[in-house]
């Protein structure tokens, strides 16, 4: 089966101090227009009671263009159309409840990002963009070229020029049409029960560790800190401390990304159906003692990427209700115990005595969902590749319990790459 997928490929890019200037000027021009649009909207809602969208905006910006800043004729037209854009979208889901009211940008959290779109041309060790010519690759090969006849039918939409910690990033958003694999039925019905101290718990037995990159730099990032606050305001030092707090900052978010990455790839590729619980994340952040570390893990991140994984391989997720018990209830003859509290780690049912581990016998009971989700009439599923899985509660759950022997402990593998 042939589906249409937009794609973004990202790497780093390796720029000479001109094409770095370029590009820190395009970022400048970006950032400036949104700070200017948000500025001109606020004014004409008090002021004038009117709402400017984001052509009203441009139109404005171009006339200005000519007489107070001419200097955006020296970057492409598109760094500061694209960022009012972004402005538009950012109001947009702001009246939806989906986001809070957006901020004015500072380059003291970041040099930031501009994007461009028209003529990009991607070569083997290279990329054409408008106004900043060709810029070198440091990663051979891995953008889809533009005259390879493998992508002929790729089209690509946009670029994405970010900075982070002094380096270079490049993002090549891509409309294409791949061939989805027929995964359903070839592989494993499993049950994936996401935590804290363990990443991820199949129900087969495989254990995603959580590398809780925060904690393992947390030391180093509070003493990098804290050298960044009692630096000169303003001085060169202070902007190379900050420099320093940036790469801590991109080190943790890349050992986070690596882990969810390979664990989500892994569970879409060789897995039919994925049981999953659809968890409250914005609830539990709330949790005082427990949001830096849910935040650690990623759990929002490990679910947005099985979802779009599982459509490119074929494969599916089956999400329980949001209340079904997964951890009060036993996997091999379904009784809910009255309590399970936090520090219990090993789940003992009150009424068969079953014993396991507590993430593993919840995984068990999501793999039970995902198999009454294929074999029961009253899933609400949605075939591979057109929207989301549908949701099954705790009455839709009634298969036979699983052949599983008490008091004996599955072992556990780690999955390699």
């Amino acid at each position: 089966m042939k589906m249409k997928i937009i794609r973004a490929y990202k790497t780093e890019l390796d720029l000479n101090n001109k094409q770095r200037t370029a590009c820190l000027n395009h970022a400048g021009t970006s950032r400036f227009a949104y700070n200017w649009g948000l500025g001109r909207r606020i004014d004409a809602y008090k002021n004038e009671g009117k709402s400017l969208n984001a052509i009203d905006l441009h139109k404005e910006l171009n006339k200005l263009k000519k007489t107070d800043f001419l200097w955006m004729y020296d970057v492409s037209k598109c760094a500061p159309q694209e960022a009012l854009r972004d402005l538009g979208k950012a109001f947009i889901n702001f009246f939806k409840g989906n986001a809070k009211y957006p901020k004015f940008k500072s380059k003291k959290k970041g040099i930031g990002s501009f994007r461009l779109t028209g003529s990009i041309k991607i070569f083997d060790d290279s990329i054409k963009l408008p106004r900043l010519g060709i810029l070198k690759l440091k990663e051979k090969g891995y953008l889809p070229t533009s005259d390879s006849s493998e992508d002929a039918d790729a089209h690509i939409l946009s670029a994405t020029v970010s900075e982070k910690a002094g380096r270079w990033f490049v993002s090549v958003q891509v409309e294409e049409e791949i061939e989805v694999p027929e995964n359903l039925g070839k592989g494993e019905d499993v049950g994936v029960d996401l935590g804290i101290n363990t990443m991820a718990y199949v129900s087969d037995g495989t254990k995603f560790k959580n590398p809780k990159a925060l904690r393992r730099y947390e030391r180093k990032l509070s003493r990098e800190q804290r050298r960044l606050s009692k630096k000169e305001k303003g001085s060169n030092n202070k902007k190379k401390q900050r420099l320093v707090v940036a790469k801590v900052h991109r080190r943790i978010s890349n050992i986070r990304k690596d882990t969810i990455n390979k664990a989500t790839t892994w569970l879409a590729k060789t897995k039919s159906v994925i049981g999953l619980e659809d968890l409250n994340i914005s609830g539990m952040l709330k949790n005082k003692h427990l949001s830096k570390a849910i935040s650690d893990v990623g759990m929002y991140e490990f679910r947005r990427q099985l979802e779009y994984k599982t459509k490119w391989y074929g494969s599916e997720i089956v999400y329980a209700d949001r209340f079904f018990p997964s951890t009060k209830r036993c996997s091999r003859c379904g009784h809910i115990n009255s309590e399970m509290k936090l520090s219990q780690r090993i789940f003992v049912c009150e009424s068969c005595g079953f014993t396991a581990d507590r993430d593993y016998n919840s995984s068990l009971n999501l793999q039970q969902t995902a198999i009454a989700a294929v074999s029961s009439p009253v899933a609400l599923k949605t075939p591979v590749g057109e929207g989301s899985s549908g949701f099954l509660s705790n009455e839709d759950v009634k298969l036979p319990s699983m052949n599983q022997e008490s008091n004996i402990e599955p072992e556990i593998g780690f999955s390699k790459f």
